[in-house]
């Protein structure tokens, strides 16, 4: 009996030095700076870590550069990221979990920081807006978006991988794409997720525009840093992240990340992918299609991008 307790007392003073450890390696680079208020990690304390709900989600897009947002955004010592996407308010079966659920998939956070997640299912889910205002009326969101042309492209592509990973056949993406008679299936589910306009006016129907921030997904690929600052103004958060915790990584074709006193990382090899041929021809409907869709959204956050 004896050495059970002896053994229980030394794994929990085991355990407290891990998270002790790990709340330091968050709190990195978290000293306050000249005319910047200190950051909630200083003088960490292991008993006031708890998981919290998110008060900012990435919403989406699929394909839209949701993984580098948040990967890049976990970059400033007072956000907590939640580590995979839940997809809480777009999946039925984990909704009806609830909150406590929904809460125990949240990272250890201090008082002070922002918990984030990212599901990108959640934009075009028609059920996700109502459900994420019944949690949090004030809830930030942040959208990253992409040429929709591309994007369904990547979309398609990332199917193709996966089904092939499977040993399973996938259908050519033009013959997803385009009818026998040569026009555009306007029910292909890529191409549905592509009409940006559609998605947010549902989310706009419960959202004021000033709570919802739009990240150019094409702009944080040539430069993180300008669409980082954005978002960190959005978030209300002190500027933390810098030019420095960026490289450019020749062979991926993409920015790296520098962490505060940490080591280089790298997204994972899925991002970069080759994309699946899509000829000129098909592009060009595509492309032509798109055209009012994408002025609708444009209208719709005040802001025009360079899109096919």
């Amino acid at each position: 009996m004896l050495w059970t307790l002896l053994l229980a007392a030394l794994l929990l003073l085991l355990l407290q030095a891990q998270l002790n450890t790990c709340l330091r390696e968050l709190c990195s680079g978290a000293s306050p700076s000249p005319g910047n208020p200190p950051a909630p990690c200083d003088n960490p304390s292991p008993g006031n870590a708890s998981q919290r709900l998110p008060g900012a989600i990435i919403i989406g897009v699929r394909k839209g550069g949701t993984r580098a947002l948040l990967e890049m955004l976990s970059l400033h010592p007072s956000v907590a990221a939640a580590k995979a996407e839940v997809h809480f308010f777009n999946v039925d079966e984990h909704y009806r979990r609830g909150l406590a659920w929904y809460r125990a998939q949240m990272p250890l956070s201090l008082p002070g920081q922002l918990t984030v997640e990212k599901t990108p299912g959640y934009f075009s889910a028609p059920q996700a807006p109502g459900r994420v205002r019944a949690m949090d009326e004030g809830a930030r969101l942040l959208l990253i978006v992409r040429d929709p042309a591309e994007r369904l492209v990547s979309d398609y592509t990332q199917v193709l991988h996966n089904r092939r990973q499977r040993g399973k056949p996938y259908p050519p993406l033009e013959e997803l794409l385009l009818e026998p008679h040569g026009g555009l299936d306007l029910t292909y589910k890529a191409l549905q997720r592509s009409l940006y306009h559609l998605h947010l006016g549902r989310w706009l129907a419960r959202f004021p525009r000033a709570q919802i921030h739009v990240v150019d997904g094409d702009a944080l690929v040539r430069d993180p840093f300008p669409e980082l600052q954005g978002a960190e103004r959005f978030l209300g958060l002190p500027p933390r992240i810098a030019p420095s915790n960026f490289y450019f990584n020749a062979t991926k074709g993409f920015y790296c990340l520098i962490p505060e006193g940490g080591h280089e990382r790298c997204l994972d090899e899925s991002k970069g992918r080759p994309h699946a041929p899509l000829s000129a021809d098909a592009r060009r409907k595509l492309c032509l299609y798109l055209r009012k869709p994408n002025r609708r959204f444009f209208r719709m956050v005040g802001r025009t991008l360079a899109w096919c």
